[in-house]
């Protein structure tokens, strides 16, 4: 199964007017959290309106199916991967049902998708996909008829997810958010004159000109209707937040903010505590385009080595980080990447990337900074090594696959050609204020909710 790390964005305008267009373009400042498909489903009261498919969000949505996406009540969806038997598990999914429609953007995994799935398939239900999506939707409409409200429903129906998720739901009149009591995946409100937002990522808020009011806390429910906005609390403070670390070493923009902490400054912080822990003599810093390039403007602060581009990205090639194998991968980074010769041609290179995962797309990078001419490279990762999975959606792979299960540190080394390799320590973190509420399972085998490490 393809884990999926997704972006959704919901819009109520309350002066009525539609919300296609920002919502388009909030969906394409969060385009980096999915590649594989997207969607708008907007809401006049009297219809839905929907527009989806696989490909990136200028793809998908054209100057002739954006204007028909009327309503002033809209959810969006960006999908990285998908999981489906029978459909193609593009969201938002709509459904329609006795109290109404009900429309859902999920950005997460569910846990316990299995038993919840068999005991309502035992009950009658059918499924089209295999979906995470579809079966909180269907809990939730099964939940609805029981209580008297769409948030109550979505409350009932959260209490029964193992698991990590961020959730809109769109009701016939009615938009609303929701976090897993974790808090695993990053969701935030923002407002722009009468119109409020739910975003994966601020940076979306700030493309259309809106402000961020606060993040949907971990456990938090929050309800926009006609009555104003309406924060539940029902599961605040009852675990011990746990965010994804990830956010913070790869996922998300620089330019947003994840529970009120910088993306962009976390970023730099680290890149500084990765020298102190794996200082190196040389001439250049160079990082791996997007996420690594300010770990390595930190490291050439911390080191007071020259920082420069010395790879040029071909900002139309997907990340390596979802190809499905070795051989795609290999020609997914010479395809995305070229080595900047003028500079790096004679030097030694300190290379900064923000992970390893298998150990192909480094040696590939490696080889192309040294055919480009250099002496030596360098190579620093801003993270500690990657060995156990993770199963609250990152598409990190199984742990046979993982480098750093299958050899020690010098042995990554030689496998990459690095002259010489170094990663960040797990205390860095502490350091640069990324500890204590977030979840580091990937590094260390400890899953909050008590998950068993494989």
């Amino acid at each position: 199964m393809i884990h999926e790390e997704c972006g959704v964005m919901g819009a109520y305008d309350y002066d009525g007017k539609d919300v296609a267009t920002d919502l388009y373009h909030g969906l394409y400042t969060l385009q980096h959290r999915g590649q594989e498909s997207c969607g708008i489903v907007t809401n006049s009261y009297v219809s839905l309106h929907t527009v989806k498919g696989k490909g990136l969000v200028n793809e998908v949505f054209t100057k002739d199916n954006l204007p028909t996406l009327k309503g002033n009540i809209g959810v969006g969806h960006v999908l990285y991967g998908y999981t489906g038997e029978q459909s193609d598990g593009v969201q938002p999914i709509v459904s329609r049902y006795c109290k109404g429609s009900m429309t859902i953007a999920l950005n997460g995994t569910i846990t316990n998708y299995d038993e919840l799935r068999s005991e309502l398939e035992h009950r009658g239900a059918i499924f089209q996909s295999a979906s995470h999506a579809e079966i909180i939707m269907n809990m939730i409409a099964v939940a609805r008829t029981k209580t008297h409200s769409a948030e109550q429903a979505v409350l009932d129906t959260a209490a029964r997810l193992k698991g990590a998720y961020s959730m809109i739901v769109m009701s016939p009149r009615k938009l609303i958010a929701i976090r897993d009591q974790y808090g695993f995946k990053p969701l935030s409100l923002g407002k722009r004159g009468n119109t409020y937002f739910f975003a994966s990522e601020t940076a979306a808020f700030d493309v259309i000109r809106a402000e961020t009011v606060c993040d949907v806390k971990p456990g938090e429910l929050i309800k926009i209707d006609d009555t104003g906005v309406t924060h539940f609390d029902a599961g605040v403070d009852k675990v011990k937040p746990a965010q994804c670390i990830f956010e913070f070493v790869y996922f998300a923009r620089p330019d947003s903010f994840i529970d009120g902490q910088s993306v962009y400054r976390a970023r730099i912080d680290i890149g500084k505590e990765l020298y102190k822990a794996a200082p190196v003599k040389a001439d250049v810093v160079i990082g791996v385009p997007s996420s690594g390039l300010h770990f390595a403007l930190g490291y050439s602060y911390a080191s007071g080595i020259m920082y420069a581009d010395g790879l040029v990205k071909n900002s139309y090639v997907g990340r390596t980080f979802i190809k499905g194998t070795d051989e795609v991968r290999r020609e997914a980074v010479s395809i995305k990447l070229n080595a900047l010769r003028g500079a790096i041609e004679g030097k030694d290179v300190v290379l900064v990337d923000d992970s390893i995962v298998r150990g192909t797309t480094s040696a590939n990078l490696i080889k192309l900074i040294k055919d480009g001419g250099a002496r030596k490279v360098h190579m620093r990762i801003a993270s500690p090594p990657f060995v156990y999975s993770c199963p609250y959606g990152s598409d990190i792979p199984d742990r046979k696959h993982l480098a750093a299960v299958r050899m020690d540190i010098e042995g990554i080394r030689k496998s990459i050609g690095a002259d010489t390799l170094g990663y960040l320590p797990m205390e860095a973190f502490a350091k640069v204020g990324l500890k204590d509420r977030f979840c580091d399972a990937c590094f260390t085998g400890n899953y909050p909710d008590g998950h068993k490490a494989e």
